[in-house]
């Protein structure tokens, strides 16, 4: 999927960062819920309370000090009235509206089970409640704001339009039924601070402890994925350092015997074949000795031309084989200079070479080595095409150099072959014409020395076009 993160630290970051955010969602919203129900009995219970300490009250005395006390009590968010008559019958109550039979439950627990109760639920529209709380409250009494955002006054909860109201009417011993206009809020106040603090530290803190933890457990990964980039460069480079958990530890120590037998065994080799060079040079010496004995000029010719070419096939394969070029120092290299000089080499022996494009800044890389790989690329140009056509492009961060030239090309199969060692894409397989079959191999591991490749393609105007791709890295 486009979406998730290409490297293991961002998907593992993603996991946790949402598998935190939603457990802090569910948590946040579980302990809001039980707090509004909570809060919501607490409140109901304290009105509950009220009510049935006003009916007492009003049961012990005559209907004229009734009168008095309900004046002192008759203030919002709880108006209390004596003249309005019963409007429903207890059976007429919502029994399926769940505030509603909460609230009556308190109601007959704080007035006994024999009271006669009514409990109505109102839809919570200021024009459709009393005049006493259609108003509002009266000034002096506190503030408090809802959930909703709403602000209000009241005991306990806040009062809020977005709130529950309840018209309660209970029956005094007497017959006579009074009518409280009530107001029942789910929440005091808003989601708490301290509430919302806690959750917000406590994420931040996973959070950051997550991250830590990954880049922790991530951090040898990347390490060994850029040692084994850098192994192609240069297989001497310093070893890793085994530190870390023992997985990390475990997987440097294997990286670092597996570098230390690669480099014995390049090592082993160039020294076999550096024997062998030795060794070969010594015979083809005296034979070119003794062929300059020859009387026959004819012969003589041959002779030197054989002994050229198995020279030419030591010094080659020595040099592919130990790859010289990484023994050089590395510096910055004038590299449209390398190239302009090239094309006068060129030019004086009567080849065409042209160029195209330019190189502004200078390339990070080995003089020398950079030389010889354009050379063997110029020369198979040539030797096929007759001409060779140098392109160059440069950007920041990579140097681009495409040489094409006007020869038959190779078949599609043969295009990576063509780097094998001794391939040469002539039918005839003449070293005449076809070479020692070294050079593009000797080009492409100089090129991956510097971090670079070569690929081959046949052009679509005809021909084939080798390139080069360096990347610009810092000097070392």
């Amino acid at each position: 999927m486009r979406l998730l993160p290409r490297s293991l630290f961002g998907r593992l970051v993603l996991i946790l960062l949402g598998g935190l955010v939603f457990a802090q969602l569910a948590t946040a919203y579980i302990n809001l819920a039980e707090r509004d129900q909570l809060l919501y009995r607490v409140g109901g219970m304290r009105l509950a309370q009220q009510i049935s300490d006003i009916v007492k009250l009003l049961d012990s005395l005559p209907l004229e000090e009734r009168r008095r006390v309900i004046a002192v009590f008759n203030a919002p968010p709880l108006t209390v009235s004596l003249e309005r008559s019963p409007i429903a019958s207890a059976k007429d109550s919502a029994e399926g509206d769940v505030q509603q039979s909460m609230f009556s439950t308190l109601l007959r627990y704080a007035l006994g089970e024999d009271a006669k109760v009514i409990v109505v639920r109102s839809d919570g529209a200021l024009a459709s409640l009393p005049p006493g709380l259609r108003g509002g409250p009266p000034p002096n009494m506190p503030m408090m704001q809802g959930r909703g955002g709403g602000w209000g006054h009241g005991i306990g909860p806040g009062f809020s339009a977005a709130g529950t109201f309840f018209t309660v009417q209970v029956a005094l011993r007497d017959g006579t039924w009074v009518t409280f206009d009530s107001y029942v809020s789910p929440q005091a106040i808003g989601i708490p601070l301290r509430l919302a603090a806690t959750l917000l530290i406590l994420l931040g803190t996973v959070l950051v402890l997550s991250l830590v933890a990954v880049r922790w457990v991530t951090g040898p990964l990347s390490a060994l994925a850029s040692a084994a980039e850098k192994l192609g460069e240069d297989i001497n480079r310093p070893p890793l350092p085994e530190t870390g958990p023992i997985e990390a530890r475990r997987a440097a120590r294997a990286f670092n015997t597996m570098q230390q037998r690669l480099s014995r065994f390049i090592a082993d080799r160039t020294r076999i074949f550096t024997a062998m060079s030795h060794d070969l040079k010594t015979p083809i010496t005296r034979l070119r000795l003794r062929a300059e004995m020859l009387e026959d000029e004819a012969l003589r010719a041959k002779f030197a031309k054989d002994l050229q070419e198995m020279e030419a096939m030591v010094t080659q394969t020595l040099d592919f084989m130990r790859d010289a070029s990484t023994q050089e120092v590395v510096q910055r290299v004038d590299a449209m200079a390398l190239i302009e000089s090239l094309q006068t080499d060129y030019q004086e022996t009567g080849s065409k070479v042209e160029i195209e494009g330019s190189i502004e800044q200078p390339y990070v890389g080995r003089p020398l080595a950079l030389r010889r790989c354009l050379t063997n690329l110029l020369d198979n140009a040539i030797r096929y095409g007759g001409r060779a056509m140098i392109k160059v492009e440069d950007t920041a961060d990579r140097l681009t150099i495409r040489i094409l030239d006007d020869g038959p090309g190779i078949g599609e199969a043969e295009l990576e072959q063509a780097f094998e060692p001794f391939f040469r894409g002539e039918a005839s397989r003449s070293r005449e014409t076809g070479g020692t079959g070294l050079g593009l191999g000797i080009a492409r591991n100089i090129a991956r020395a510097h971090g670079g490749d070569i690929v081959l393609r046949n052009h679509a105007e005809g021909g084939l076009e080798a390139i080069l791709t360096l990347p610009r890295i810092p000097a070392a």
